[in-house]
């Protein structure tokens, strides 16, 4: 099943998301009260349970928002995803415009394991409808 596993917030960038029971997408915006939120292309983040694991596999102890995620998905290859891709994430519809990112300041993760899957592993979206997700929403690509 292809799904949410858990849904993150931060007030401040620069810092781990805290995961939460719910968040609220607002379109062209983002998630209400996130850092990141705002009127540009990456006002949502996502990232992969499994790139997790790889992380986790190199012996860190990394959980979901430790890579400043704001949603952390199961059982969908995101970085597959061509930009322009439709996903619909619980009742909210996104627009994945950007796989990857560049990394100019080496986060903590990166001195621990040598490697960071989020710069790589990561893809960010604009909002196209809002609403409410939490974690178990599914997830499927709709265009």
């Amino acid at each position: 099943m292809i799904h949410v596993v858990a849904v993150n917030m931060s007030e401040k960038k620069g810092e781990r998301k805290s995961p939460v029971t719910a968040v609220d997408l607002l379109v062209n915006h983002g998630i209400a009260g996130d850092a990141h939120a705002g009127d540009w292309h990456r006002q949502v983040s996502l990232l992969a349970e499994e790139s997790i694991d790889k992380m986790r596999a190199l012996g860190l102890n990394v959980n979901a928002g430790d890579f400043a995620e704001n949603i952390t998905t199961q059982g969908i290859n995101l970085v597959s995803l061509p930009v322009g891709s439709l996903l619909q994430v619980g009742e909210s519809l996104l627009e994945i415009t950007q796989i990857g990112k560049e990394c100019h300041n080496r986060c903590a993760i990166f001195y621990q394991a040598g490697d960071c899957v989020m710069p790589k592993e990561g893809v960010f979206a604009k909002v196209v409808t809002g609403g409410t997700v939490r974690p178990i929403d599914k997830v499927r690509k709709v265009g």
